[in-house]
């Protein structure tokens, strides 16, 4: 683990983490924490969303693109949470192009969501961000993994299952489907 810098009170940020990979179809993607530096490229990033890609992530919900909202997704608090930033090269410049995170909902189980580029979609990339997500759930001593996800995101379903979540209703939201994976 290395120290942020940027943090006064000295978060670490896990090193061993980073690791690189070619999709499908592209360039090299690289695998590593999310830091609090990526300010401008996670800005980009969640900006260059289709309304399509931001109504499935946040579940339907519309959320403002705010300064404090960008900085509280590069906050990670490392101890406990995680975020796994997907990124390639465009023209000399790191851009990201997939975040996955996790935050722990109790001491053995955490929540994770997960997003990726539109311009990168089927190319592998939530595949990957979900199954690194999951192995450093495991290496932390986590049991259990899940998520929720619009029932209408077909896409998203797919893809849990091929990774072998297990999808379930959820009682209080008939629109909103639970995925868990047992570690």
């Amino acid at each position: 683990m290395v120290r942020d810098p940027a943090r006064q009170d000295q978060i670490l940020i896990p090193s061993d983490l980073t690791e690189s990979f070619q999709p499908i179809i592209g360039q090299s993607v690289t695998l590593r924490p999310l830091r609090r530096e990526d300010h401008d490229i996670e800005h980009a990033f969640v900006s260059g969303l289709s309304a399509d890609t931001r109504h499935n992530r946040l579940l339907g919900g519309a959320k403002r693109i705010t300064r404090e909202y960008i900085e509280s997704l590069c906050a990670v608090d490392y101890a406990r949470d995680m975020a796994i930033a997907a990124t390639v090269m465009l023209e000399g410049d790191e851009t990201l192009i997939g975040v996955a995170r996790y935050v722990l909902a109790r001491p053995d189980a955490c929540e994770f969501a997960v997003v990726v580029a539109d311009r990168w979609h089927g190319r592998g990339i939530g595949s990957r961000l979900m199954d690194k997500l999951a192995r450093v759930a495991r290496s932390r001593g986590l049991k259990e993994i899940y998520g929720e996800v619009l029932s209408t995101n077909r896409p998203m379903l797919e893809l849990c299952r091929k990774l072998g979540y297990a999808l379930g209703r959820n009682p209080d939201d008939p629109t909103v489907t639970r995925v868990t994976l047992a570690l």
